[in-house]
């Protein structure tokens, strides 16, 4: 019982289709004020033949007063029919329209639907790949840290035990930090840990890496390039497949000299659409990769300020192939470093 007025409803509500039965048509206004104006036409014009009967006779008065009826009544359905004809016209065009309003949304739905179909693998493929990256990074993790702890503590237990036998010298009273007694850190050592290790298996990256995570300044720039360099790889973005352009050492010891904006703009060479709009889109919504962005692009300025002086153009060069430049270079085109 309570559905039928709901599909008296809808049926009202639904527009015309293609292939909706046509509506029964009635007589209309046009239709029945055409049949009064015939017969009172009739009416009229016979009324009118026979009172002038006494006129032209024979055949020829025949046709007259046939024409006199017929005519007028003829041209008045002629405009009935041309008004009927028009209706079903514009019955039909509305019709047409609908189906094709029907169509295009039938389209565009089949369309997001295969779409989404299509993103589906490529969707798990990139699930898969920022699993492979966390599990690399957190393996990495692990090995700095026990490397870093296995090789820091020897290093630290002779203080503990001389620190008792120094003849009342206040040596580390004074408040020299431990860096203080590590070995200067290479740029060599420096440029290669900023590669970070090829594979699990790369010793002489990992090497690198654990002196230069002794450095207290290199350390903080690697810190932050591991984070943005994470954050990067959720979205499919790693820096071995950016082919930024070369700057010049000169460019380099400019920006390391507190040059900024168009002056360096060579230095972003990234040019990957991709690459550059997934970075931006991130920047706007997500506001830890932003907090991220921002730490690492300030950490990489002074490291390479202190850089720079001691670095000869073909370490710089080496400095900038490296993947914590290459990430430089994307986040500082996106954050506007070079504009």
């Amino acid at each position: 019982m309570s559905d039928q007025p709901l599909n008296g409803d809808r049926s009202r509500d639904r527009a015309p289709g293609l292939y909706d039965p046509a509506p029964a048509q009635g007589a209309t206004g046009v239709e029945i004020a055409g049949a009064i104006g015939s017969v009172l036409w009739v009416a009229l014009s016979g009324w009118v033949v026979l009172a002038a009967g006494t006129g032209a006779t024979g055949l020829i008065g025949l046709v007259q007063g046939m024409m006199l009826v017929v005519l007028p009544v003829a041209l008045i359905w002629v405009a009935v029919l041309a008004a009927r004809g028009a209706r079903a016209v514009r019955a039909e065009s509305a019709r047409l329209s609908a189906a094709v309003d029907a169509l295009r949304q039938a389209y565009v739905a089949q369309q997001q639907s295969g779409r989404s179909e299509a993103l589906n693998p490529a969707l798990a493929k990139r699930l898969d790949e920022i699993a492979r990256a966390q599990a690399a990074m957190d393996a990495r993790l692990t090995l700095f840290a026990s490397a870093h702890i296995a090789e820091a503590g020897p290093a630290l237990a002779p203080v503990v035990d001389v620190a008792p036998e120094a003849d009342d010298q206040p040596a580390l009273s004074l408040g020299t930090p431990p860096e203080a007694m590590q070995p200067k850190l290479s740029n060599a050592d420096f440029i290669r840990a900023l590669h970070f290790p090829e594979t699990a298996e790369d010793a002489e990256g990992f090497a690198a890496l654990r002196r230069a995570l002794r450095d207290r300044q290199a350390a903080h720039l690697i810190q932050a390039a591991q984070d943005v360099l994470t954050l990067l790889s959720q979205d499919g973005i790693y820096m071995d497949d950016l082919r930024p352009d070369v700057a010049r050492p000169e460019t380099w010891r400019a920006f390391g000299h507190g040059a900024r904006g168009r002056e360096v703009a060579t230095l972003g060479g990234v040019h990957d659409r991709a690459a550059l709009a997934l970075t931006a889109g991130r920047m706007k919504q997500d506001p830890i990769f932003r907090d991220a962005v921002h730490h690492f692009l300030r950490r990489f300025d002074k490291t390479f300020a202190a850089f720079e002086p001691q670095a000869t153009d073909p370490e710089i060069n080496d400095f900038a192939a490296t993947r914590t430049a290459r990430a430089f270079m994307l986040l500082g085109r996106v954050a506007g470093t070079f504009d």
